[in-house]
C-alpha cells in the first residue's frame, strides 16, 4: 500500500468522509498535515496544489486533489489501483 498524506483542518467534514473513504479502501496509515492555524502549512499546500481547500490528497507524490476527485476515483474503482501502485 502506498503512502498517503493528506491536508486537512479540524472543522473539515469532507477530510472527515475522505479519511473513511480512504480506509474503507484498506488504507491503514494516513499522514494528516492539519493546516488549520498554521500559514506556512497552508501556503506549503497552495503551493503543491494550486488549490486553497481541503482536504487535497497525495498518493505518493501524485496529487488525486479533494474529497469529490478521490470520489470519483472509488466510483471509477480507479482507487485501489492508485492505493497498491498497479498503475
Amino acid at each position: 500500500m502506498k503512502t498517503v498524506t493528506m491536508y486537512h483542518t479540524s472543522t473539515c467534514p469532507y477530510c472527515v468522509q475522505a479519511e473513511q473513504l480512504l480506509k474503507r479502501h484498506g488504507v491503514a496509515q494516513i499522514t494528516k498535515i492539519n493546516i488549520e492555524a498554521d500559514d506556512a502549512l497552508r501556503s506549503q499546500m497552495q503551493t503543491r496544489t494550486g488549490r486553497r481547500t481541503v482536504p487535497q490528497i497525495f498518493i505518493e507524490d501524485l496529487h488525486v486533489g479533494g474529497f469529490d476527485d478521490l470520489s470519483v476515483l472509488a466510483q471509477q474503482k480507479q482507487l485501489p489501483a492508485l492505493l497498491l501502485g498497479a498503475q
